[in-house]
């Protein structure tokens, strides 16, 4: 089908599904890890739970809007929602404007609320460079004309959000965009001459920044400071450990009880782990699996090329995300800082997750299925 000439169907309901399925652990495992914390804190043993429901609904109306945006609309306008993405990038830098979290200032308040730029600029790089490499596909083989200008733009907005710093999400944005180029048609030697530059780019970052290489020994050998570096994937380890294969059961978490700090964010699958067991843990990667085929399913048969890596793209940042924050949990790579989609508590970056989400569901609209 062509772009304009698509059938309008109805969305991908098996998708849908699942992001439900997703949403309804998420809330429940927000809950559950988070009660102890919230009433200490807050208290209100139900703080995180009802602003989470919040972020929810905020989501999934966000995700029904773009389900019903044809995604051309998107194209249409790439070039202004990349120049509003690099601008929230700048703008978070500013003191009195950025607020700074965990070391890195990546946020911007807004009232009660707060937004992290760099994960919108995921999606705004996503959809920019789905245009862009749809219109230069044939042109993917040649290193000055076809590869080298996306690459160079990656890297301006890896730059950006290194600023802050935020490594967890840069990592994550070049990733996907990397295998988005790749299967675009771009040459593979090609990419092993930018993989060099860029490892050592890459450990120049980690040998510039302290705490970064603090991380490092830690994650090989987290029981030389235990109550520091090491804290945290400890803490996840003995929190998974207990689980066995069933589970100490919903609600009974220990490492809840202020050993795993926050847990309902970046660590919740270790909470998850902890109470539901190795089977709990296998269900929810199998859904995570689900949604990766389903995703790539649309994306094969999405109308058109620029649709079709607009659906990948989405897919591998979505699948990249949950590959790094689970690696992390059970200690298999240093701790990063990235949320495990749906599941894990906060606004900017579930927000973001169901926007993308609804831009698949848009696009499933105008496939055969």
């Amino acid at each position: 089908m062509g772009e304009h000439k698509g059938r309008y169907l109805k969305p991908d309901y098996y998708l849908m599904i699942l992001v439900g399925i997703l949403l309804i652990v998420g809330i429940i495992m927000v809950y559950s890890s988070s009660y102890v914390w919230a009433d200490y804190s807050q208290g209100d043993h139900a703080f995180f739970l009802k602003r989470q429901l919040l972020f929810v609904g905020t989501g999934v109306m966000a995700m029904f809007i773009m389900m019903n945006v044809p995604y051309h609309f998107l194209k249409k306008h790439v070039r202004l929602l990349l120049c509003i993405c690099f601008l929230l990038l700048i703008l978070v830098l500013i003191p009195g404007i950025g607020i700074v979290r965990g070391g890195a200032r990546s946020w911007i308040g807004i009232g009660a609320f707060s937004i992290q730029p760099s994960e919108f600029m995921k999606m705004g790089l996503i959809i920019y460079l789905a245009a862009y490499l749809s219109h230069h596909q044939k042109q993917m083989k040649s290193f000055l004309k076809g590869f080298l200008p996306p690459i160079l733009l990656v890297m301006v907005a890896f730059g950006c959000i290194m600023l802050q710093p935020d490594l967890g999400t840069g990592m994550v944005l070049v990733a996907t965009c990397m295998l988005m180029i790749y299967v675009n048609g771009a040459k593979l030697n090609h990419f092993i001459a930018m993989l060099s530059v860029g490892l050592a780019g890459f450990i120049g970052l980690i040998a510039s920044a302290p705490y970064r290489i603090k991380r490092i020994t830690a994650f090989l050998n987290p029981w030389e400071d235990p109550l520091g570096d090491g804290f945290q994937i400890i803490q996840s380890l003995y929190a998974i450990g207990p689980g066995g294969l069933l589970g100490v059961g919903l609600g009974k978490s220990l490492q809840k009880y202020f050993y795993l700090p926050e847990p309902q964010t970046d660590f919740i699958f270790a909470i998850l782990g902890e109470e539901l067991g190795f089977i709990g843990g296998v269900i929810m990667l199998l859904l995570f699996a689900l949604l990766f085929w389903r995703g790539t399913y649309i994306a094969l048969l999405a109308p058109d090329q620029f649709s079709r890596l607009l659906a990948l793209g989405i897919v591998f940042m979505l699948t990249i995300q949950v590959m790094i924050n689970v690696s992390v949990v059970i200690g298999l790579i240093p701790v990063t800082g990235i949320t495990l989609p749906f599941l894990s508590y906060g606004g900017s970056s579930l927000t973001l997750t169901l926007i993308s989400v609804g831009i698949l569901l848009n696009i499933s609209k105008y496939t055969q299925m």
